[in-house]
This record gives structure tokens, sequence and C-alpha cells, in this order.
């Protein structure tokens, strides 16, 4: 049978640290206070000249150059993102321009924090079904430009940046089966409400009115998302693993989407998941989005904290409200 392995992961963020103490000051808080909230000490945010093509396009030579794979071998282009370089064409198309992956697929996605997932689905079964052999999965973010400085449900989490993974069809007769078990997509439309951009599409167009209305920034109704994001993942993490019949005590390391420092810590502890087989890097990019999962397993990767064979498991949780999970046999 057909099984789609990652072989190579790759990450960027931009070069401007981003404090608390800057992030403060607007928000009238301390900079400790931030921490204690969120988890998070610093965030990455774009330059001027930045969009997430460019950031995509960099996560995804790094991927490249960590699969020992040429940009001419790539037969199809997903990227995931929320902050597109223009409405159109596909922030996708720009990344095939930029590493040259002439005359292939591409398309984005958008699924919000839960994009990434939804593209590895994607792609695996473009893969299993014999449409392609070789594909670059990228999710990338430029969060910062939508942010208002003075609204605290959001200013201090969001940050900047990309990740990417290369995957590949190899024929798998082992009894072990490397490569992705599974993905589980889900989604609540009808609490779209809690974290959105209000203005800008078909149904609000831009105008001088939304603008001065500040309806093109990112508006959380925290509290709401925290619960149901703790409920999600706990329930959509015990779904994934009862039907592969896999104990979690099995799994090597659990890469959930960088939300919030609290978020993840209560996950944790509601599913005994282990400090050391928790992925966080939370504390030094905070919360990047569809880009997170992809950051923080090209950390986990590089750092040796998976290994050839190592099982993993996925989970993100974003505006849709959407949340997914997969399990991986490295």
């Amino acid at each position: 049978m057909i099984r789609t392995r990652a072989i190579g992961t790759g990450s960027y963020v931009p070069h401007r640290v981003v404090t608390n103490e800057e992030i403060a000051r607007p928000l009238g808080l301390a900079p400790d206070q931030i921490y204690r909230l969120t988890g998070i000490r610093e965030r990455h945010w774009a330059a001027d000249h930045e969009a997430s093509s460019d950031m995509a396009i960099e996560a995804g030579r790094q991927a490249l150059l960590a699969a020992g794979c040429e940009a001419s071998a790539i037969e199809a282009v997903i990227v995931s993102t929320t902050s597109p370089d223009a409405v159109f064409p596909s922030t996708a198309c720009y990344v095939q321009r930029g590493l040259g992956c002439k005359g292939v697929g591409a398309f984005d996605v958008s699924a919000s924090c839960s994009g990434f997932l939804y593209g590895l689905s994607m792609a695996q079964a473009m893969i299993e079904s014999g449409q392609i052999r070789t594909c670059l999965v990228a999710a990338s973010e430029v969060k910062s430009r939508f942010l208002d400085p003075k609204d605290g449900a959001t200013a201090m989490l969001f940050g900047d940046g990309a990740g990417a993974l290369v995957l590949r069809g190899e024929e798998d007769r082992s009894l072990e089966m490397r490569g992705i078990l599974g993905i589980r997509l889900r989604a609540d439309g009808s609490r779209h409400e809690l974290i959105r951009v209000q203005a800008g599409g078909s149904r609000k167009p831009s105008s001088q009115a939304t603008v001065e209305r500040h309806e093109h920034t990112l508006r959380m109704q925290g509290a709401s998302l925290y619960r149901a994001a703790i409920r999600r993942i706990e329930q959509a993490v015990q779904d994934i693993l009862k039907e592969f019949g896999v104990d979690l005590r099995e799994v090597k390391q659990v890469v959930l989407h960088q939300a919030n420092g609290r978020i993840l810590a209560q996950i944790a502890d509601r599913l005994a998941i282990p400090q050391d087989r928790l992925s966080s890097v939370i504390e030094r990019y905070g919360n990047t989005s569809s880009a997170s999962v992809p950051i923080a397993l090209d950390a986990a990767v590089r750092g040796g904290a998976i290994a050839p064979g190592d099982l993993v498991l996925l989970g993100s949780f974003g505006g849709g409200l959407t949340w997914a999970t997969g399990l991986v046999r490295w």
C-alpha cells in the first residue's frame, strides 16, 4: 500500500522580536502579567516588506533541504493561511513561483489555526489516490497586521511565522507502517463569532466606515474560546487514540496548536501528558495561528525529540470553529 511519509520539515520566523515590554505599554499592563496570562515572553513580527508567501518560501526551502529534495520534484503546493498576500491569486501560487515548482498544482486552505492539518489531509488524499507522489504543505501567517494594539484579548497573543513539511508517497509493506496513520477534521460553524475579522469579505466589503470602526482587526471572545478549545481538543485526542488502538503512553511527542500556554497546560493536565512529551514553543513565538503546529513540529524534529519510528500526535483548534487531530508514525 502507499503510505504518506513526512521526509523533511522547515520553519521561518521574521527577524523582528517583539517583547512583552513593547506589547504591555498600550495595554496598561506589566510585562510579567502578560507572561502569567499567556505563557509568552516574546513573538516575532514581519517586516514591512514581508508577506505570508515570503515566509512560506523560506520555510519551504528549509523543508526541501531537510528532505534532500529538489523543488522540481514537488508535484503540488498547498498553503494554509488566513493572512494571504492578496484576495487572489492564491498565496500558494506565489510560493510555487518563489520555490521554482513549475507547472504544478497550487492552492490555499483557509481553516484558521487548524489549516495545516486540513492541508495535510488533502495532501495525504492526493498522494494515496495516486494523483501525485511528492507534496509541499506550508502554513504561513502575518497576524500582526490584523491586531489592535489596545485589544487585550488579542494583542498579547499573536506572532508571525511559517512552517512547512515535504510529504512523499512510498510503498510500505512493513508491519510498523511508518507515515500518516490518519487525520480527522472537525468544524462547528455555529460558533464562528468567537474569533473573526468582521470586514473585508463579500458579506461586509471594505469601506471607509469599516476602517473607522476597526472592523478589519482580529476580535476574539477569549473566555468562551478558551473553554471550547480545551473541551474539543481533549475529546478529539481521545477519539483518534481509541480509533487507532493507541495508548497515549505509546506516543513519543504531542504537538498541539500553540494557542496559549494556559491552554496547553490544561490539556496536558487533563490527558496526563508528561511535560517532556508535549512540544511547546509558545514562550518564544507566541500564537502563530495555523503555522504554530509545523513550527513546533520542526523544532521537535531538529531538537531530537522526534526520531524515526516514533508515534507523534498532532492537534489543532481555531476559528470557524475548526479542530483537527492527526496520528503519524515518523
